[in-house]
C-alpha cells in the first residue's frame, strides 16, 4: 500500500494553489516592464483585468491589457470609444499570435463588419503584446482628450484568426456587456456599468413593447373574447373589449417589430435568426388576424364556421409564438432577474385566470344544457323545446 502524502507535501501544494488563485486579480499580477501602474481593476466580465496611469500634464494614458483567449489561437482586445459606449466607433488594439509569434495591431471599428486597420483618432506609442502561460498582455501609450474625467473603454475575446484576420467573438452576455466607463481621477476601483447606452435603451425599449403587446394585450384579448360571450348580458361588451385589447397590442407590437427591425440593421455583425424570424412571423400573422376584422362573416354565414378556425387558429398561435419569443429576448438582453420573473407572474397569473374562467364556463354551458334538456318537447315545434 502506498504510503499517503507528507505533511509538507501537502503544505507546498495548497500554497501553490492559494498562489495560483490570488494571480487571478489585476493587483497580484506582475508584470514584465518596470513602468510603474499605480491603478488596476479586475473588469467585470470575460476574466479580464486592466493596469493603468494617467498623466494629466501630457493628457497621456498608458494600460496593460490582460485577458486569456478562448482558445490558444485565439485573440484579446481592448480600446477606447470617443463617440459612444458601445462596440461601433471603438479604436481598438488587438493582440493575438501570427505563425507563433505575438502581433498587436489597432483596428477603427466603424459599424459590427467594417474593421479598418491602421491609425487610429487618437496617437498611440510604446504598443507591444506578450503571451505568458497562455495569457495575453497588450502595453500602449495614448494621446486622451485634455482634462477628460472618463473615458468609454470596450475589451473582448476572441476563439481563433484565420490568416491574420479575426474571427468573431461569442455572443454571450458576457460578450455583450464587455464595456464600462474608466475614471481618470482615482476616485473609483472598478468600471462603472451602471450607465446605459442610447442603443441599450432601444433594446429595453424593443423588449418592453413586445412584452406589452404579443406577450399581455394580446392573450388578454383572447381571454376577453372566449370566456366573457358564454354570457349573453356582456355582448356585445365583450366584442368591444376583444378588439380594444387586439387593436392596441398590434398598433404596440409594430412598434416594437420595427424598432427590432431597426436594431437588426444596425448589427449587422450579430444576427439572432431564430429571433428575427419569429418576430416577422408573429408581425405577419397579427396583420392578417386583424384583418378578419374586415371579412367577418355574418354568425348565420355559411363561411363563418370556416371563418371561426381562421381566426381561432392564429389567435392562438400567435399567443405561443409571442411568448416564446419573449423569453428568447430575455436571454438576449439577459436583463434584471427580476424583470423576466416579473413578466413569468404575469403570464401565470393569466393562466390561473383562462384557468378559472374555463372550469365556470363549462359548469354554465352545462347547467344550460342540463336545463334545456327538462324542458317539454312538442310534436309540432320539430321535437325542439319550447320557447327556442
Amino acid at each position: 500500500m502506498a504510503s499517503p502524502p507528507s505533511i509538507p507535501l501537502l503544505f507546498l501544494l495548497l500554497t501553490l494553489f492559494i498562489a495560483t488563485c490570488s494571480s487571478l486579480t489585476c493587483t497580484t499580477q506582475k508584470l514584465t516592464t518596470n513602468k510603474v501602474y499605480p491603478n488596476c481593476l479586475d473588469l467585470p466580465f470575460l476574466n479580464s483585468f486592466l493596469h493603468w496611469t494617467h498623466d494629466p500634464s501630457n493628457s497621456s494614458l498608458s494600460v496593460v491589457f490582460v485577458a486569456t483567449p478562448p482558445n490558444p489561437g485565439g485573440w484579446v482586445s481592448w480600446g477606447l470609444n470617443p463617440t459612444g459606449t458601445g462596440m461601433v466607433g471603438t479604436q481598438a488594439l488587438v493582440a493575438f499570435k501570427n505563425n507563433g509569434v505575438m502581433a498587436v495591431k489597432m483596428l477603427d471599428i466603424k459599424s459590427y463588419s467594417d474593421f479598418v486597420p491602421g491609425k487610429l483618432s487618437f496617437d498611440v506609442w510604446d504598443l507591444k503584446a506578450e503571451d505568458v502561460g497562455g495569457v495575453m498582455r497588450i502595453f500602449a501609450s495614448m494621446k486622451v482628450p485634455d482634462k477628460a474625467v472618463t473615458l468609454n473603454h470596450v475589451w473582448q475575446v476572441g476563439p481563433s484568426t484565420t490568416a491574420g484576420r479575426l474571427d468573431k467573438h461569442g455572443f454571450a452576455p458576457a460578450n455583450l456587456n464587455a464595456k464600462g466607463k474608466l475614471s481618470l481621477n482615482g476616485e473609483q476601483s472598478s468600471t462603472d456599468t451602471g450607465a446605459v447606452d442610447s442603443r441599450t435603451k432601444r433594446k429595453n425599449f424593443h423588449g418592453v413593447l413586445n412584452a406589452v403587446s404579443w406577450g399581455v394585450l394580446f392573450p388578454l384579448g383572447v381571454i376577453i373574447a372566449r370566456y366573457m360571450r358564454t354570457f349573453p348580458s356582456a355582448d356585445p361588451a365583450w366584442f368591444y373589449l376583444h378588439i380594444t385589447c387586439q387593436l392596441s397590442a398590434y398598433v404596440i407590437g409594430v412598434a416594437g417589430w420595427g424598432t427590432g427591425m431597426k436594431l437588426g440593421s444596425e448589427s449587422e455583425g450579430i444576427q439572432y435568426s431564430v429571433h428575427r424570424n419569429i418576430g416577422i412571423a408573429l408581425f405577419s400573422l397579427c396583420t392578417l388576424q386583424l384583418s378578419a376584422l374586415f371579412i367577418r362573416p355574418k354568425k348565420d354565414h355559411k363561411y363563418r364556421y370556416f371563418w371561426n378556425i381562421y381566426h381561432h387558429s392564429f389567435g392562438y398561435t400567435i399567443i405561443i409564438l409571442g411568448i416564446i419569443n419573449i423569453y428568447r429576448g430575455f436571454d438576449i438582453l439577459n436583463p434584471e432577474k427580476k424583470w423576466k420573473s416579473t413578466y413569468s407572474s404575469v403570464i401565470i397569473a393569466l393562466g390561473v385566470i383562462a384557468f378559472l374562467l374555463e372550469v365556470i364556463t363549462w359548469i354554465v354551458v352545462f347547467k344550460r344544457k342540463s336545463r334545456n334538456s327538462t324542458k317539454p318537447y312538442d310534436a309540432y315545434n320539430n321535437g325542439q323545446p319550447l320557447g327556442i
